[in-house]
């Protein structure tokens, strides 16, 4: 599911929340996560899971096409851990 697909399914269940108002509160949310992140904050969403940003040290890698070694810089990336629910959800899905 993409983002778009997400606010129409939304706005199809909600019959009083036009398509555009549901737009506006899901990039609210996804912006309020990505700024809490960039400021290096934790978000918790109970039931459904934590953003976090995990920091990588530099290293020496390898260029894959050359096999030469490649100076890779320290960098910080998101990280997302399930909340119980959800992986509960996820799990008994399967069956």
């Amino acid at each position: 599911m993409v983002k778009s697909e997400l606010i129409e399914k939304i706005a199809a269940e909600r019959e009083g929340m036009q398509r555009g108002d549901v737009e506006v509160v899901v990039n609210l949310i996804l912006d309020s996560i990505g700024n809490a992140l960039a400021a290096g904050d934790h978000v918790e969403l109970r039931g459904f899971g934590s953003f976090t940003v995990r920091e990588h040290n530099p290293h020496i890698g390898r260029n894959p096409k050359t096999g030469e070694p490649v100076e890779v810089a320290a960098k910080k990336v998101p990280h997302f851990k399930a909340g119980k629910l959800l992986r509960e959800m996820v799990d008994a899905s399967r069956a």
